[in-house]
């Protein structure tokens, strides 16, 4: 599993390729996801090495891009400034119709028919929900995928995987490897240090990812959902 890249303290807007400054929290992040990433590939290689055990998930497997994909603050914003950086105006107008489509179909999703999204609204007809960032099967933004996403990995057939809205009763439940969850876990506590010495919440800086893009790129968004329990 690749980690972000190389030297993290040597970040420079140049090197991102736009004139857009880099942030000091935007630079907590891309650290905490190289040590996240070096935790979880060790975990991988000891799984293999002791048990045997290698995750099934691959390029282009998605399913778990179904799921409802939290993330906090701190990330959004290096989300947000990779974004504006990296995409080119089309791939941004094109994320930000999947993400309006997205938040009108969790709108509707979970309320009466009378508080579903107006008329003019996104069109929903054939929309499989799934997190705005993906694109023909791969996350358009991989560098800066959220810690969940960095951190979720199955050994069973990536078939077990349901997204969030599929409620019918599952044929086989995912294995989900939890060691690479506790392995990576500790070097995760820098963001929730950051975002409760700046005087927040940690945990309600989380919202679901397309309502923190939403917020961090100000676009027009419909109201923020509370997260499923």
């Amino acid at each position: 599993m690749k980690s972000v890249a190389g030297d993290n303290s040597a970040i420079s807007a140049e090197a991102c390729g736009a004139d857009i400054p880099v942030t000091p929290q935007e630079v907590l992040v891309i650290r905490v996801y190289a040590s996240v990433d070096d935790a979880a590939s060790r975990e991988l290689v000891q799984l293999r090495r002791e048990e045997g055990v290698v995750p099934s998930c691959k390029r282009g497997c998605c399913k778990c891009c179904g799921q409802h994909i939290q993330t906090n603050i701190s990330e959004a914003h290096a989300l947000g400034q990779y974004i504006k950086r990296r995409f080119s105006p089309r791939q941004t107008s094109d994320l930000r119709r999947r993400t309006q489509q997205w938040l009108a179909w969790e709108v509707a999703r979970r309320g009466p028919p009378t508080s579903a999204a107006p008329a003019h609204g996104p069109d929903l007809s054939g929309y499989d929900p799934c997190c705005p960032l993906l694109v023909d099967r791969v996350c358009s933004a991989y560098p800066v995928r959220p810690l969940i996403c960095r951190t979720h990995f199955v050994s069973s057939d990536p078939a077990a995987c349901r997204p969030s809205h599929d409620h019918r009763p599952a044929a086989i439940a995912p294995v989900v490897l939890t060691s690479i969850i506790r392995a990576a876990g500790p070097f995760s506590k820098p963001l929730r240090d950051s975002i409760e010495n700046a005087g927040l919440d940690f945990s309600r800086s989380i919202m679901l990812l397309p309502h923190w893009l939403a917020a961090e790129m100000g676009w027009d968004a419909l109201a923020p959902c509370p997260v499923d329990p």
